[in-house]
């Protein structure tokens, strides 16, 4: 057997995104819940206020609100062993700076978490998941402000305090190094900079997004330290959004391109994280956008104290690296690149490469020598119901076989240590790039589009009949 027995096949999907229920149960409004709809070339729009006739997709969402013992009944007919899935902070603290948490908010995750344990399935858990409680960025410009940290440490002490003995595995932030671009200000960090609206055209500020990273790893730590007193058996991971490069040519250019971006996009978020420290090229990083960081008294010394115990990851393509600019570029997750021209793309342009997920797993686990966890992959697609109701989804089959055969020959022939794998959407769920309901992923179809339109009936596809059988033989059976 090529994944361990107790290897995690499951799959994920965040609060903002599936849940719904945006005003309900005293919950507060996100940042998410500020964005409207776009689509694959209409960029969303950042409202300040909820303006008239706009969509803002993620108020609805997949109505996960209302529909998740039918949910974790469908995860647990496909055999899932684990689920990741987000808590909503502004769902626990209304406000993010609350002194009391919302107590119909923390039940409301009880019975989740129940429903799941009764289907045999564990909760991986991300503590914030790209939606900060939209008055922590009006009052305080989000994660600029150091306050910030008191804030989600008192939010993390609430949930691991509550769920000791539900919850085992958890994630403190979500693609955590989408703060070294200009899209994580307001997605990843919650600044939102003067003039901004544009979500794909941020007014760019790096001196706020780098010290609002150096508060979410201070958080980070501090919240690693306390989940281990509060319960040594919890385990902690960081979560990175990987974003596998290659240099376009042996041109001495790009590979010294490809390798700083490499730098900058992956390991400067996992170095400190699971290192413990900032890494030796940091400086060349803030020199290169000017940023001189405020680190504070003891903020070292917590990094140092807590790193994580294991370390996960996205991964959905890769780019080449090019120094010339007159290459035709393709789009990504979070950021594009050269177009490589040894790969075919998705109908969003997402360079498909299941050899890159070996590589990367063998480049992680050569660096950092900690189990890893694969928690985000999938196939973002156009898909078409039948007028017998079936969804034949082969392409999403195809692409998911491909990663785990490349998955199971990292863990059999190269020795990686590889704990489990989620893919994304496992249900459909909103776009956080775009907003759209049609870009979907899952082994599970909802019946909404994009306006939000449709009963949320739930119909399994094809890849949902196929992805239980690969649990049921822990990977061996992939036809």
């Amino acid at each position: 057997m090529s994944f361990p027995k107790n290897f995690l096949w499951g799959g994920a999907t965040a609060a903002n995104q599936f849940e719904g229920g945006w005003n309900l149960g005293g919950k507060g409004p996100s940042d998410a819940d500020m964005m409207t709809n776009g689509t694959h070339t209409t960029p969303r729009q950042i409202t300040r206020t909820w303006e008239e006739g706009l969509c803002y997709p993620n108020h609805f969402a997949s109505d996960f609100y209302h529909r998740h013992a039918e949910d974790a009944a469908l995860m647990g007919e496909m055999g899932f062993k684990v689920f990741r899935i987000s808590i909503n902070w502004s769902r626990i603290f209304p406000n993010g700076d609350d002194l009391v948490p919302n107590e119909e908010g923390l039940a409301f995750y009880d019975q989740v978490f129940d429903e799941l344990h009764e289907q045999g399935i564990e909760p991986l858990v991300t503590i914030s998941h790209y939606e900060l409680p939209w008055h922590l960025t009006e009052k305080y410009n989000g994660w600029a402000s150091r306050d910030l940290i008191d804030f989600y440490v008192r939010y993390c002490e609430t949930i691991f305090t509550r769920y000791r003995d539900k919850v085992k595995y958890w994630l403190t932030f979500n693609e955590i190094n989408c703060g070294t671009m200009p899209l994580g200000g307001y997605l990843g960090l919650g600044i939102l900079n003067e003039g901004t609206r544009d979500f794909l055209n941020q007014v760019d500020d790096p001196q706020l997004r780098f010290q609002g990273l150096h508060h979410q790893f201070v958080a980070s730590a501090r919240a690693v330290k306390l989940a281990h007193q509060i319960n040594p058996d919890f385990k902690i991971g960081c979560m990175i959004a990987y974003m596998a490069n290659y240099p376009y040519s042996c041109n001495p250019a790009d590979v010294i391109a490809c390798q700083q971006k490499m730098d900058e996009g992956n390991y400067y978020c996992g170095d400190v994280q699971v290192r413990g420290e900032y890494p030796h090229f940091a400086q060349r990083v803030w020199d290169k956008y000017g940023v001189k960081l405020d680190v504070a008294e003891g903020d070292l010394e917590d990094l140092a104290s807590g790193t994580v115990d294991f370390y996960s990851f996205s991964y959905y393509m890769s780019n080449a690296v090019s120094t010339d600019p007159a290459l035709a570029s393709t789009g990504g997750n979070l950021m594009g690149g050269a177009k490589n021209p040894y790969l075919k793309a998705s109908d969003w342009g997402w360079q498909i490469d299941p050899d890159g997920l070996r590589w990367t797993l063998n480049e992680l686990y050569g660096r950092y020598r900690i189990p890893l966890m694969v928690v985000e992959n999938g196939l973002g697609a156009f898909d078409t119901v039948e007028d017998d109701g079936a969804i034949h989804d082969s392409y999403r089959i195809d692409y998911l076989r491909m990663h785990i055969e490349a998955m199971k020959k990292a863990v059999e022939v190269d020795g990686v240590d590889l704990m489990g794998y989620t893919p994304w959407g496992c249900i459909d769920l909103v776009s956080a790039s775009t907003g759209e309901m049609g870009k979907r992923y899952g082994f599970v179809y909802v019946d909404a589009d994009d306006e939000g339109n449709g009963t949320f009936d739930r119909s399994r596809k094809d890849s949902f009949f196929w992805y239980k059988k690969v649990i049921e033989s822990n990977g061996e059976d992939l036809a």
